[in-house]
C-alpha cells in the first residue's frame, strides 16, 4: 500500500480532502490548504473514502492548473498527479502551504479547520498578512503618547530574574528592545498592554442566574498588574472546602476550581485574545460553572477537535506577549498548559469538565461541575442517574465522544452506547451532522 492509499484509508482530515469531481468546492479546498498547512486533494474519491474514479488526462490536468492559476490571488501552481488505485484512475492535487497568506479564491478567503473549510474573517485576514512577514499584531508600534510605567517594568524585570529563563543585561530599555517590547525606543502594542493601560479591561461578574449579577469588578490596569486582581476576585466568589490529613494536624484548602487551572485559563484569555478588537475579556462565575470569554477565535490551523484531544501545536497570535509571560514563569512556551490543566482535573477534580467553544469571533473556555453517581444505588436508580449524567454532560459539551462520556461517568463504552440508544428512542437526544463533525442536540424532555 503506497502513501496515497494510506492517506485515503485514513479519511478526510486537516490535510486531506476528497472530491468526486473537480468543482468550485475543490478549488476552495486547494485555497484552504494553501492558507493552512498544505494538503492533498483527491479527485475521484467520495467523502466516505470510496474510490469511484474519474475520466482524466494530461489535457484536463492542464485546464485545472490554468483555472487554479487564474482564480487564486496570489496565483497557486500546485502539482497534480494522475494515478491508478484499485484499478480506478484518480487525480491528486498536492498543495504546499503558501508563504504569503492569505490566498484568495475569486476574492474569498478560506482556511482549513479540522476536515472542513471555513471563511476567514476580516480581522483574521490582517493577522494572516502579519504572520506571513513573521510579524504579530502586538509587535506593531503603538501610536499612543503614553510613557513606560516603570513601576510595572520593575516588577516585570524582577519576575524574569526570579524565573531564570532570561539573563537581563544592560539597562531596562536595552532589555525591552531585545524582547521586542520596545522598537527603537518606542512602545509596541505589547509594551502598551503589559505596562500601561491596554485600552481594554477584564470584566468579571458573579451571577446568581443568567441575568442576575450579585457582584462584579472592572479591572482596567496593565496586564502585569491585572492578573492578581482577577484571581483575587475569582477566589472571593467561589467556594473552598477545608480538608485535614489523617492525623488531623494539617489543613488543606480545596477550592471549588483548582487555582492553577483558573490561572491557566485567565492567562490564555489574556495572551491569545485579539487586541485589535476593543471588547473586554469577560469572566462569568455561576454556582456550578465559570466561563472565560475573550475576543478572537482560535488562531492558525488549530481546531476545537485538536484542542479537545490535546493533539495540537501551539500557535501564537501575540508572539511578544506569549514570550513575556513565558519569561516571567507564568506559562510554558510550547502550549502544554491546557494538557497540564486536564491532567490536574483528571487526578484531583473528576467532577469538573473543561470545555472550549467558538461563538462568532469569541473564544469561550469553561469549567463546569457535574455530580458523579455513587456505587451504593440500585440498578434502576443507577440507570436513571447515568442517563441524567449523559444528558448533563452533552448539554455542556455537545461534541463529547462515547469514550469521553465513559471516562467521565466511570462505566464501559458499551454501556454508554446502550444508554444513548435509549435516550434517542425517548426523543431526548438527537445526533446532528456527520460522525466526525456532528454534535448532540439535547431536547428538553423529562427522563
Amino acid at each position: 500500500m503506497n502513501k496515497y492509499e494510506q492517506l485515503i484509508n485514513a479519511g478526510e482530515s486537516l490535510r486531506v480532502e476528497f472530491k468526486q469531481t473537480f468543482s468550485k468546492e475543490a478549488l476552495e479546498s486547494i485555497t484552504a490548504f494553501a492558507n493552512t498547512n498544505g494538503g492533498y486533494l483527491f479527485v475521484g474519491v467520495n467523502d466516505k473514502g470510496l474510490i469511484l474514479g474519474i475520466d482524466v488526462n494530461n489535457e484536463i490536468i492542464k485546464n485545472w492548473q490554468n483555472q487554479i492559476k487564474l482564480l487564486t490571488t496570489p496565483s497557486l501552481f500546485p502539482d497534480i498527479k494522475i494515478m491508478t488505485i484499485q484499478n480506478k484512475t484518480i487525480a491528486v492535487v498536492l498543495v504546499q502551504e503558501h508563504p504569503l497568506k492569505p490566498v484568495s479564491i475569486k476574492g474569498r478567503y478560506i482556511k482549513r479547520l479540522g476536515s472542513s473549510n471555513h471563511l476567514i474573517s476580516t480581522d483574521e485576514i490582517v493577522m494572516f498578512q502579519l504572520s506571513s512577514f513573521n510579524i504579530s499584531y502586538d509587535s506593531i508600534v503603538s501610536k499612543s503618547e503614553n510613557q513606560l510605567n516603570y513601576e510595572s517594568v520593575n516588577r516585570f524585570i524582577t519576575l524574569i530574574k526570579q524565573s531564570g529563563r532570561y539573563k537581563v543585561e544592560g539597562n531596562y530599555d536595552v532589555t525591552l528592545n531585545k524582547l521586542g517590547i520596545l522598537r527603537n525606543g518606542k512602545l509596541t502594542f505589547a509594551g502598551e498592554a503589559l505596562f500601561n493601560n491596554p485600552g481594554v479591561a477584564i470584566h468579571i461578574g458573579r451571577f446568581k442566574t443568567k441575568d442576575i449579577i450579585i457582584d462584579d469588578i472592572l479591572i482596567k490596569k496593565s496586564l502585569i498588574d491585572s492578573i492578581e486582581d482577577a484571581i483575587s476576585f475569582i477566589k472571593k466568589n467561589i467556594s473552598v472546602a477545608f480538608e485535614f490529613d489523617d492525623e488531623k494536624t494539617r489543613r488543606n484548602d480545596k477550592w471549588q476550581y483548582p487555582l492553577l487551572v483558573l490561572r491557566e485559563l485567565l492567562l490564555n484569555a489574556i495572551i491569545h485574545r485579539d487586541y485589535s478588537n476593543p471588547t473586554d475579556i469577560i469572566i462569568k462565575i455561576f454556582d456550578n460553572c465559570i466561563e472565560f470569554i475573550s475576543p478572537g477565535g482560535l488562531f492558525g490551523s488549530i481546531s476545537l477537535n485538536d484542542l479537545n484531544s490535546d493533539n495540537y501545536l501551539a500557535s501564537h497570535r501575540n508572539k511578544i506577549l506569549a514570550e513575556a509571560f513565558y519569561l516571567i514563569g507564568e506559562v510554558e512556551k510550547y502550549g502544554t498548559g491546557i494538557i497540564r490543566a486536564r491532567r490536574i482535573l483528571k487526578e484531583n477534580y473528576p467532577n469538573l469538565i473543561l470545555d472550549f467553544k467558538e461563538k462568532q469571533s469569541f473564544f469561550v473556555a469553561s469549567l463546569s461541575q457535574v455530580f458523579l453517581t455513587t456505587q451504593k444505588t440500585t440498578q434502576k436508580t443507577t440507570q436513571k442517574t447515568t442517563q441524567e449524567m449523559i444528558v448533563e454532560l452533552l448539554t455542556q459539551n455537545t461534541h463529547m465522544t462515547g469514550n469521553e462520556l465513559a471516562e467521565h461517568i466511570g462505566i464501559s463504552r458499551d454501556a454508554i452506547k446502550q444508554h444513548i440508544g435509549t435516550l434517542k428512542r425517548k426523543g431526548i437526544l438527537k445526533r446532528v451532522g456527520g460522525r466526525k463533525l456532528g454534535r448532540w442536540l439535547v431536547i428538553e424532555k423529562q427522563l
